[in-house]
């Protein structure tokens, strides 16, 4: 995983720190990673341990104070038009039918309106919103409202989607089939994601590899490469496998510090 990648996403020696009045604040140390293209990745870790602070360096929202931070060997320096950001709020316009908020991207990079139409209504129909192009967001439910933000994120075709804990305020059974949901676009886009989240079990069961982070300030402490068969559903959760694994990382949290 981290050794000789034809990497996507690379981060050397990464590390970032908040300025607060008591002095700066590490929030992640010494990062060093390599994800191939095309992968499903997540990150691991407890609360404040750099999480949303690699992916908004990885957007380009954030400038780190060492080390890089690369895209198909460029480094990246601001947000680009290779990159999709889903966050845990989709935080639609409500005055903006679906379809108008799944263009929004299209009409702030200036692309052409008639392509990025077209796009958006297939990625609706991807997403199982082909129906809802007309509705606003107040009309949906939770788990329909961030599937319009995973379309919106992939409205200008990026080649790496971030995504910051998306289904974290969903209810249990919707954050089980948006888990399905994701999957099934994945592997119809061939994106690379990098998937942010608190649950060892989605964690486990969406990813091809699983970085593990420490309480802060963030540092690598594991990399678990998960072979478990594609495609995936819930009944690989019961298998002794899918149990071997998500076991691995509870014990390693438990010496490490515990997980939210």
């Amino acid at each position: 995983m981290t050794q000789r990648v034809e990497a996507g996403l690379r981060l050397a020696a990464l590390t970032v720190d908040y300025p607060t009045a008591a002095g700066p604040l590490r929030a992640v140390e010494g990062i060093d990673l390599a994800v191939r293209t095309g992968a499903f990745v997540a990150v691991l870790g407890p609360s404040g341990c750099g999480k949303s602070t690699l992916l908004r360096v990885l957007a380009g929202l954030l400038r780190p104070s060492a080390g890089t931070a690369e895209i198909d060997g460029e480094p990246v320096l601001g947000p680009r038009r290779d990159v999709g950001v889903v966050f845990q709020d989709p935080t639609l316009l409500p005055w903006k039918t679906v379809l108008e908020n799944v263009c929004l991207p299209g009409r702030i990079m200036g692309l052409d309106r008639h392509a990025y139409v077209a796009r958006a209504h297939e990625l609706l129909q991807l997403v199982g919103l082909g129906a809802f192009a007309a509705y606003y967001p107040g009309q949906l439910s939770g788990g329909m409202r961030q599937r319009v933000g995973i379309a919106r994120g992939l409205l200008h075709d990026p080649k790496v989607l971030l995504m910051d804990e998306p289904f974290g305020a969903l209810d249990a059974m919707t954050r089980e089939q948006m888990n399905l949901e994701l999957l099934r676009v994945w592997q119809a886009t061939k994106k690379t994601i990098l998937f942010i989240t608190h649950s060892i079990p989605e964690a486990v069961f969406l990813a091809d590899h699983v970085i593990v982070l420490s309480p802060r300030p963030g540092r690598v402490i594991d990399i678990l490469d998960n072979d478990l068969p594609r495609p995936r559903g819930f009944g690989m959760m019961a298998t002794p496998q899918f149990g071997a694994r998500t076991q691995r990382l509870r014990e390693l949290f438990n010496v490490e510090g515990g997980l939210d």
